[in-house]
């Protein structure tokens, strides 16, 4: 089956969060704009999971849910199927999102006053979360190693094991793969990261909600498939069928935790908020998604891959002052806008107000992300080309094009 992946839904006034906040922001601009910045889809959902959740409406009562046998076997088998490990029943701790499963590990694993290691530039969340635990931000910025030609982050090892030896440091919370900088990290990263965090008694959260939106060329290495739990048990996967299928309005994480300890204290927490359940759509959803989608996200990874091929290109014969790093995993493309030589403010008032351009700023995510914008590719590549072309004619009327600068074709 073929798979529509180029007509844009229409999604002005259905409450779309990143809809709404551009039109906030900007009441006056045409409908011809696409934001191209929060990480769901301009694209319409999976046919397959429109017609479970048809189906079930049909032949269901919307009353309190829990989950059953065949959710459980759906999100077990995704895991074994497509990404080799095999998680058992018993550590499975659903939550609304992966979200409140980080707030919730950082106040629940951690004690007041501990610090809380991040790799910044990393998904603000992550931030938001040790802030609000009062926790303390204790910062792994990732390096970017140039010795290849084109730059590639990579983990600093060294400054992570001086981080991890403190002992008020008592979490590391990982993005696997890496949100923004689109990093997949490879085995022997994760086993270096498993050793330090072992010897030193941290415990880990890794958020691995894009583990399945993996580049042509390179594999997800999940880090229950490396840890032994028999030396470190100490661990919190957190995925969900949300980024995949674009399905976050259903609010469905599910969370791996083998270590029966630490799962009690994580389902206390929840039980403490009386946030114990998922909504009633967000079971069919999952299992539609999990049993019936396979094709449709092979379809999508070659758009993604496509979209991405189309920005690195024109970046580099338009633009070629504006450095577009790898994309091994997400379908969030990371470029460096630093050449132009303006403050974080300024490229962001550029973007909205000369480019018409709506992305996810890179200061957001940390300093380390000051002059970086971070792109959307999960669009049609109509909207893509029409902003890329947008960006160009503003840059040029702007002079921020150097010398180097590509002509218009």
């Amino acid at each position: 089956m073929h798979y529509d992946f180029q007509t844009l839904p229409q999604r002005r006034d259905t409450g779309s969060a990143k809809w709404e906040q551009m039109y906030r922001d900007q009441p006056n601009l045409g409908p011809d704009i696409v934001p191209l910045s929060v990480a769901d889809m301009e694209f319409e959902n999976p046919p397959e999971v429109k017609q479970a959740l048809r189906e079930w409406l049909d032949g269901a009562v919307m009353g309190y849910t829990d989950p059953t046998d065949e959710f459980f076997s759906a999100c077990l088998g995704w895991q074994e199927r497509r990404h080799g490990w095999t998680p058992k029943r018993e550590w499975v701790v659903t939550s609304p999102g992966v979200v409140p499963a980080i707030f919730n590990a950082v106040r629940t694993l951690t004690s007041p006053g501990d610090g809380v290691i991040v790799q910044p530039p990393v998904y603000y969340p992550f931030f938001m979360a040790v802030e609000a635990g009062g926790r303390h931000i204790v910062r792994n910025p990732l390096a970017v190693d140039r010795a290849g030609g084109a730059p590639r982050y990579r983990m600093d090892f060294d400054d992570l094991e001086r981080k991890a030896s403190n002992p008020a440091n008592t979490m590391l919370v990982l993005c696997s793969p890496h949100n923004p900088v689109g990093r997949v990290w490879t085995r022997r990263e994760l086993e270096r990261v498993l050793d330090i965090c072992a010897r030193h008694d941290v415990t880990i959260v890794a958020d691995e909600i894009h583990d399945d939106l993996i580049m042509p060329g390179v594999r997800h290495t999940a880090i229950m498939s490396v840890s032994r739990l028999a030396d470190w048990p100490r661990l919190v996967v957190c995925t969900a069928p949300s980024k995949t299928f674009n399905i976050a309005g259903c609010q469905a994480s599910v969370n791996y935790v083998p270590d029966a300890d630490v799962r009690e204290r994580f389902v206390r927490g929840f039980k403490d908020i009386a946030s114990t359940e998922l909504n009633c759509f967000a079971y069919p959803a999952t299992i539609a998604a999990y049993t019936r989608c396979d094709a449709w996200l092979e379809q999508l990874l070659g758009v993604i891959w496509s979209n991405y091929q189309m920005l690195r290109d024109f970046m580099h014969e338009r633009m070629p002052e504006v450095e577009v790093y790898p994309l091994e995993g997400t379908y969030l493309a990371w470029a460096d806008f630093g050449a132009w030589g303006l403050s974080p403010q300024g490229l962001e008032r550029f973007m909205h107000e000369d480019a018409r351009l709506y992305l996810d700023e890179g200061h957001v995510f940390g300093s380390e992300g000051d002059g970086f914008e971070r792109f959307n590719l999960a669009c049609p590549d109509h909207v893509l080309h029409s902003a890329l072309e947008r960006l160009y004619a503003a840059a040029r009327n702007a002079g921020l094009l150097g010398p180097n600068g590509g002509s218009q074709k």
